[in-house]
């Protein structure tokens, strides 16, 4: 059977930035970083000390408090992401004629690990009858994707991807397959994650994956920089809507861009470092190519993994001059994770977001604290400063723990 086309309607976002998207964007067009020290729990004992964390949440303006109560910071951030989607989208759930054929795919790395910790902190102290009953559905991954489901009352597919930092593309690619194929018409879609907890922190810190530049958050977060010294942890969730284009079109609906590929693969190698050449990244890439039928040369902008690792950055970079060769040095690239840190299993999502942007208004925006790149890294990051092209065509990354990666390719309608 012939693929349907599936575009981008609604953008949803929560991230330390903010969660209006017009207000996002233009924060990062300027280069505002949403890195600060964190502030919910004390850090004392962390050698990283900062994040992208969103301090101020109490559950979301979107939200029922009382609802809330019984959903992990994570899924909250789920939650009010899509209903700012929907609502973006212009698509009235209760007007739906068939709920079956509207689904949910929310990715997520880690998934409830506050609730996790808590409820474990309490048994430890008080014993197993104080255990929330409460405590399974929050923790739970597919907790995110369920209760948008049960906001909305889409009845259609509904699951989560699990991929470490690729949860989110993974989810994406799989929601666009649903759509493509005649398995539903629209599907929320994206990835959350909320990790800075201590627990969180300190797993990666033990790592040493973690940037440990607190005296200057702003600026610890540097990819491609050869002073990057590892990640900044971010936190949030980034959703778009997926629709097939043919009813998008008779409702008159806005459409961001069309997503036109995906590609998917896997290192086979080390659990958590990449392959040193971005050996699967480049496939994955080359995959989403040869699925959107489109050559190397096509492609205008790229929203890269690059979450500032010394060896992340290097394996992508040397997996995009393998792809696109001398048109490598034509793309606009930016790593905004730069300015948001790394949202793990959301970061697919929000990216995804910032992509469909750069489609739609053709401004890339920087790669902050871009100051001297490392050895090799000669192309064009948008260094320290947005960039406007005509951007028929761009790319969108993430590569997990695991050696998952994902690639997906969006375009102009």
């Amino acid at each position: 059977m012939n693929r349907r086309r599936v575009v981008i309607t609604g953008l949803g976002l929560v991230t330390s930035l903010g969660m209006d998207v017009p207000e996002v964007w233009a924060k990062l067009l300027a280069g505002t970083s949403g890195i600060h020290p964190i502030q919910r729990w004390d850090t004392t004992e962390h050698s990283s000390k900062i994040a992208g964390e969103i301090s101020d949440w109490t559950g979301g303006p979107d939200l029922d408090p009382h609802a809330a109560k019984r959903m992990d910071r994570f899924a909250q951030f789920a939650l009010t992401a899509s209903i700012r989607a929907v609502k973006d989208a212009g698509i009235d759930p209760a007007k739906e004629r068939d709920p079956y054929r509207c689904g949910v795919i929310i990715g997520s790395g880690i998934g409830g690990m506050e609730s996790f910790e808590e409820g474990h902190k309490k048994v430890l102290e008080k014993g197993p009858r104080r255990a929330s009953p409460f405590m399974i559905p929050m923790l739970m991954i597919n907790s995110g994707s369920a209760v948008v489901s049960i906001h909305f009352g889409f009845r259609g597919v509904n699951y989560s991807t699990v991929t470490a930092c690729a949860a989110a593309g993974h989810a994406i690619s799989d929601a666009a397959r649903c759509i493509q194929y005649g398995e539903a018409d629209v599907i929320v879609t994206g990835g959350s994650e909320a990790a800075v907890t201590p627990l969180g922190v300190g797993c990666f810190m033990t790592m040493r994956a973690l940037s440990t530049r607190n005296d200057d958050p702003a600026r610890a977060s540097r990819p491609f920089d050869k002073d990057r010294d590892g990640f900044v942890i971010g936190e949030g969730c980034g959703v778009i809507v997926l629709e097939e284009y043919e009813r998008a079109k008779a409702r008159g609906a806005k459409i961001y861009a069309e997503l036109l590929g995906y590609g998917m693969t896997a290192d086979a190698g080390h659990i958590t470092a990449p392959d040193e050449n971005g050996a699967g990244a480049a496939a994955a890439m080359n995959a989403a190519l040869k699925f959107a039928q489109l050559n190397p040369s096509d492609i205008v902008h790229v929203n890269p993994h690059a979450t500032s690792t010394p060896l992340g950055d290097l394996a992508e970079n040397a997996a995009i001059k393998s792809v696109f060769g001398d048109h490598a040095k034509q793309l606009a690239i930016s790593a905004t994770k730069s300015m948001t840190g790394h949202l793990l299993g959301a970061s697919g999502g929000i990216e995804a977001v910032m992509t469909a942007k750069a489609v739609e208004t053709g401004d890339c925006p920087p790669t902050i604290n871009l100051d001297n790149p490392d050895a090799g890294c000669d192309l064009n990051y948008c260094a320290n400063a947005a960039q406007h092209h005509d951007v028929k065509i761009a790319m969108c990354n993430n590569f997990g723990f695991g050696g998952h990666n994902v690639s997906l390719i969006m375009g102009q309608v």
